[in-house]
């Protein structure tokens, strides 16, 4: 057994369903295009890490956006032998040349080729997208087409890779992540009972909607990183606080003491309202993309239809004067556990175990 993963630079579900694809396989050497260390989960320092050739660029580590253009031809050079590679892929990952079968779980169609907001910024990583786009989109459709079998992580993007891609994926949804029954750490100055948006700080996860929406009415919590941060800050009132480098434990102790979790973002997954369940806490989500599979209107959270401040106001609003059962949030959220995840990822490496062509 092999794993692929895209890069290892920051926090997030994906990094998480790859500690779990190692827990499935012990041992299976993770190769990736970057690491960084301290910006990332500390457990993956206990896997068999092989960063490619880029990550001896210390730049990219730190902003690996500008890595975008150069991961197809990183990705393609190189040569996994295994007979089974899993490759857990947002954009890149699905590409690696492999000896045996080839196994991809898709947590996207990459975004900087498919995803129109993000082809519109101006960062001289969206330039070089737009430039190489056609290039990119042939080795993109290639690499997929090359794969054994196709996982999806939600019924969305299983829906986007037959329209991207033309391909047929089995949906298999990831476990919470958070264990909630470890140890939490709490945040001094903040009393319970605030908003809690948990998100990589970009355009395209709308962070913006949900600070507008709580401006002076409740006391927010905006949990993440990313390059929309300093705007988001100066946009944000006095009410707002904003907390990066979190660890599981302080995360928990957020999750357990907020009224409720926030989003306005079309996620592939929705993660985070199952995180909060576990932590017996309702969520207010637009209702798209993967909160559609994570979330359960009226037993665990409630969804709006517009990513729009006046939507996501009145949705807190209606969540914050009913009634929760915590019990139902906690059973909800079990059903997505780590154990599943593990058994299906398992018996879909089983059903393609040598039966992959051998790719020269």
């Amino acid at each position: 057994m092999a794993i692929v993963h895209d890069h290892l630079v920051q926090l997030g579900g994906a990094e998480r369903v790859v500690l779990e694809l190692a827990r499935a396989f012990p041992g299976a050497p993770v190769h990736t295009a970057l690491y960084a260390p301290g910006a990332t989960y500390p457990e993956l320092a206990e896997l068999d890490l092989r960063p490619g050739p880029l990550n001896a660029i210390g730049g990219l580590r730190r902003h690996h956006r500008l890595a975008f253009p150069l991961m197809a031809p990183a990705v393609a050079a190189r040569r996994v032998r295994a007979d089974v590679t899993l490759c857990s892929s947002a954009g890149w990952a699905h590409g690696a040349r492999t000896t045996g079968a080839k196994v991809v779980f898709w947590h996207a169609p990459a975004r900087w080729l498919y995803g129109p907001a993000y082809l519109r910024r101006s960062s001289p990583g969206a330039w070089a997208a737009r430039l190489l786009r056609p290039a990119l989109r042939r080795w993109d459709a290639a690499a997929a087409r090359g794969a054994d079998l196709h996982l999806a992580n939600s019924t969305v993007v299983a829906r986007r890779l037959a329209e991207v891609y033309g391909v047929s994926a089995e949906v298999v949804h990831p476990p919470a992540g958070l264990d909630p029954d470890g140890p939490e750490d709490p945040v001094p100055q903040l009393r319970p009972g605030y908003l809690l948006c948990v998100s990589r700080l970009l355009p395209y996860k709308r962070v913006e909607e949900v600070v507008r929406a709580a401006d002076r009415r409740w006391p927010l919590v905006v949990v993440g990183r990313g390059p929309d941060r300093d705007r988001l800050r100066a946009r944000a009132g006095p009410a707002v606080h904003f907390l990066e480098g979190v660890s599981d434990a302080r995360l928990r102790w957020l999750y357990r003491n907020a009224a409720l979790v926030v989003s306005a973002a079309v996620e592939d997954y929705g993660l985070v309202p199952l995180e909060a369940a576990g932590c017996g806490t309702p969520a207010v989500v637009l209702a798209d993309g993967g909160f559609l599979d994570t979330v359960v209107d009226g037993v665990t959270g409630c969804f709006f239809s517009r990513p729009e401040p006046d939507a996501v106001r009145a949705a807190v609003e209606r969540a914050l004067g009913r009634r929760w059962d915590p019990e139902a949030l906690r059973a909800h959220a079990a059903r997505f556990s780590a154990a599943a995840f593990r058994d299906r990822i398992r018996a879909a490496v089983r059903s393609v175990a040598g039966a992959g062509r051998l790719r020269r």
